[in-house]
């Protein structure tokens, strides 16, 4: 799929109307009651979560026919972009830490955070479900010799995508490391709680890096990348989060510290962002393959 003016306008066609219709229209259903904290599985209920469910799955398939031709590449973009809406929309991480003052509560949120992201990468799986059925329904034109395929069912494939969502882990909770850091406020360069621009930039750019390097070292899509994103709180906590850690930082640190920059990022935004750092970055280095192959040597 090569980025033309008219690709743009069919992404940014998907992008208003996930922002539209999730960020705008179905916020009431996840609007935390203090407008100060942050959006949580946690607090929104059971019939709205079903109602979420029906949108992201509606958006996915209206989001189909909105991208087409380009409906199965673009048309999963547009769940995300609502979401990301939502990570920006509250407040951020250190609004939960304040509020628990104790190690046990400290410890009580990590385990909570540590599952929600599946529930936020749930909504996404909606929306891709939708963009199935509407490619069940109306097949895209048959595509040109040099996109992308893609194989399933082979055992090696399976391996390597269990790889590839290992590497995903690593490379973008380094990169998280390396680009979400704010040690303005440290003196001894202990992480504190970014801005929400850093958090934007930093997670997108982690997971495209990351999902580059999926492409060109295994040559598989951006769905173990996406997975990957629900691991990335459940790994920072394993490493700088246990029991030890939570009680030194709760009795010597302000809540606005953490023991890693990982830590200081809702589910949501690793979920919502990373989907569409991914998407980048994948396609990013099929631009990059078909570069080299058509360009690179004249």
């Amino acid at each position: 799929m090569e980025l033309t003016w008219l690709n743009k306008l069919r992404i940014a066609a998907v992008a208003a109307l996930g922002i539209f219709a999730i960020g705008v229209l179905a916020w009431p259903l996840a609007a935390p009651a203090d407008p100060l904290s942050p959006v949580r599985a946690s607090g929104i209920s059971p019939s709205g979560t079903i109602a979420l469910l029906l949108v992201a799955f509606g958006l996915g398939f209206a989001g189909y026919f909105v991208a087409w031709p380009h409906g199965r590449e673009i048309g999963i973009l547009t769940v995300p972009f609502g979401l990301m809406v939502w990570a920006g929309r509250a407040g951020p991480m250190r609004v939960l830490m304040q509020a628990r003052n104790q190690p046990y509560e400290r410890e009580a949120l990590a385990l909570s955070l540590r599952f929600e992201a599946v529930y936020w990468l749930l909504l996404v799986a909606a929306g891709f479900a939708g963009v199935l059925l509407a490619q069940y329904l109306r097949p895209p034109p048959k595509p040109p010799v040099d996109q992308p395929t893609r194989s399933y069912g082979n055992i090696n494939t399976y391996l390597t995508g269990l790889l590839a969502l290992a590497a995903t882990v690593l490379v973008a909770h380094f990169s998280v490391g390396v680009l979400v850091q704010d040690v303005s406020m440290s003196r001894n360069l202990t992480p504190t709680q970014p801005p929400i621009g850093q958090i934007i930039f930093g997670v997108t750019a982690a997971f495209a890096v990351a999902a580059f390097l999926v492409k060109k070292l295994t040559n598989l899509s951006y769905l173990g990348p996406i997975i990957g994103s629900v691991f990335i709180t459940g790994f920072a906590q394993a490493i700088y989060g246990n029991a030890q850690s939570i009680r030194q930082f709760a009795e010597t640190r302000p809540a606005t510290f953490f023991p890693h920059s990982a830590l200081t990022i809702l589910p949501i935004q690793f979920v919502a962002l990373g989907t569409l750092g991914s998407i980048i970055g994948y396609w990013l280095a099929v631009r990059y393959d078909w570069w080299r192959k058509h360009e690179s040597n004249p």
